[in-house]
């Protein structure tokens, strides 16, 4: 997913103030994730982060909770699909834990 003009925190503004204006009371995080604008797309196994920086630049910033991250100092032009693909064998070699200790 590739996103212009993005922040993850107006998302969720938007996403609440939908909410106040339907009148709706009590939600469970399910039921908020309707509200967003990725209410239709799953949320990332892996997220990416090109060009050397270690944040996540208010970028999914709901959706990526679990998310594993991939950090290189490639930027993004140069990006190729060998390192794609070196993200991926990283990705694997991961055990995923969801929050969990």
């Amino acid at each position: 997913l590739v996103a212009v003009n993005y922040g993850g925190r107006l998302e969720i503004v938007e996403g609440i103030n939908t909410l106040l204006k339907e009148n709706i009371k009590s939600i469970t995080l399910e039921d908020f994730q309707r509200y967003l604008y990725t209410k239709d797309v799953p949320d990332p196994d892996l997220l990416i982060r090109t060009g050397g920086e270690m944040r996540i630049s208010n970028y999914l910033i709901w959706q990526i909770a679990y998310s594993e991250m991939y950090f290189t100092d490639t930027l993004w032009p140069d990006f190729s699909p060998t390192e794609f693909l070196q993200a991926i064998i990283d990705f694997q070699r991961r055990s995923r834990r969801f929050g969990g200790v």
